[in-house]
């Protein structure tokens, strides 16, 4: 890359080239499918930086995109500048204020860490090394959001460098279509090097998972849903199916296995959830059972998501309801699949369906479920995922509001990301896009055209 010299001279940070020794991990992230392919790798060390590398990617007509932990990477950058933001990592909280400020590359784990001296918890997700401001962006679905929201919902300002440059801070009362925008838009409008969120008094949960053999109790799914009919808002919970391969890193008794796994995090009086979760044990012989009152600290244990990066591609689709006989239908494919399909089923509404104190661009605010399947994808596999995954989800598609983007892993059409949206908040996004990235300079995961 030319200049690369003037570009090491005006950071505090390094510019990383290929050959370098970090070069490769810092382009390659959690996700290990189709990395990116940067020229350099510009690892900021804090705002300025990220100006810096902003203007002259600028000046020199560079595309540039943004990675923290690089979970959520749908489509490469071939060739630009690779800006990392991992190092931006020290939490701020103010306990008087409830409030918290996140840096760019700061997960949720550290965010939680941070924050649990002061009985205090962030609208987390259900993996806790997931970078926290990039989930934020794209709206947000956590272990608390029927009771609190989407994370978005809960932003009260952005720091953050756009296209031409500029540093700016933006809330509800300065450059408020940015902070419109930014709050559900993703990574269109501009390198966000900081937020402040709101933080809620949440010290402990009621929650873990039931696990039961797919195979004998195929009868769980549509439990599950029935039970969901009915609740109060201080549930949120969602439902896995899967089979786990026959692997020595996985405990013995489920190797090779179908299972169902419903996921539960409870957050109002302990014993209220208790009495909740005790009908879902008698949907079928529950075959391991974590449900307890754990510290907020060890919420990631709900879930139990993999903590080693791997290759693996997802499709999503929101629905207003479900059925049994789709439930079926999804189970059957899932289990009928070559490939491993792991089916996730979140529960929405609650305040996921409400309007939140300042409007944001989170799309899509009537979905009652939100239906995903993953797969972890070889090589060899990559012409077969997506005709499987869209049969597995055969029977929803005709149903489908549209998708939540966030979920989405692998490289969109424009038709599709417009699905992410409602129609006036997708021309609202590329209006701003037009405004203050006419060039296209950013590469974010889900670009909005400039319109």
């Amino acid at each position: 890359m030319t200049n690369v010299n003037t570009l090491r001279d005006q950071l505090d940070g390094r510019v990383l080239l290929p050959g370098d020794d970090d070069f490769d991990p810092a382009r390659t992230g959690f996700q290990l499918l189709d990395p990116h392919r940067p020229d350099a790798v510009v690892a900021a060390a804090g705002a300025g930086d990220v100006a810096t590398a902003v203007r002259f990617a600028a000046e020199y007509g560079q595309p540039l995109a943004v990675q923290a932990t690089g979970h959520g990477r749908n489509a490469a950058l071939p060739g630009g500048i690779l800006l990392a933001t991992g190092a931006m990592d020290t939490v701020e909280v103010d306990p008087n204020a409830r409030t918290a400020t996140v840096p760019a590359g700061a997960t949720w784990r550290q965010v939680i860490e941070a924050t649990a001296p002061y009985g205090l918890a962030p609208l987390s997700g259900s993996f806790p090394n997931l970078g926290a401001v990039s989930y934020t962006l794209g709206g947000g679905i956590g272990l608390l959001s029927r009771r609190y929201g989407f994370a978005a919902d809960h932003v009260e300002s952005l720091d953050l460098v756009t296209p031409d440059g500029r540093e700016r801070r933006v809330d509800a009362d300065h450059d408020p279509d940015l902070y419109w925008g930014l709050r559900g838009g993703g990574g269109n409008l501009g390198v966000v090097t900081r937020m402040r969120i709101r933080l809620l008094p949440v010290t402990s949960v009621h929650g873990g998972s039931l696990t039961f053999d797919a195979d004998r109790d195929p009868q769980v799914p549509a439990g599950w849903w029935r039970w969901t009919r009915d609740l109060p808002d201080e549930m949120t919970s969602a439902i896995s199916m899967l089979r786990y391969p026959d692997l020595p890193m996985f405990p013995p008794d489920l190797r090779g296995r179908r299972v169902i796994k419903v996921q539960l995090c409870w957050c109002g009086p302990a014993e209220q959830g208790r009495r909740l979760v005790e009908p879902l044990r008698r949907l079928g012989d529950c075959i391991a059972d974590s449900v307890r009152e754990l510290p907020y600290t060890e919420s990631g244990s709900i879930f139990a998501e993999p903590e080693q990066a791997h290759p693996y591609r997802s499709t999503v689709v929101l629905l207003p309801d479900l059925d049994e006989a789709g439930l079926s239908a999804v189970h059957a494919a899932a289990g009928a699949a070559e490939l491993m399909c792991i089916v996730n089923i979140r529960h929405l509404g609650g305040a996921l369906a409400r309007p939140p104190r300042q409007p944001n661009a989170v799309g899509h605010r009537d979905a009652g479920y939100l239906v995903s399947v993953l797969s972890p994808v070889a090589e060899e596999d990559r012409a077969a995922v997506t005709g499987t995954h869209r049969a597995v989800l055969g029977a929803w598609h005709s149903a489908s509001l549209g998708q939540q983007l966030s979920f989405r892993f692998g490289p969109l059409a424009p038709d599709e990301i417009r699905t992410g949206y409602d129609p006036d908040t997708y021309r609202r996004l590329t209006a701003l896009r037009a405004t203050v990235d006419p060039d296209g300079l950013l590469r974010p995961n889900h670009p909005v055209p400039a319109g």
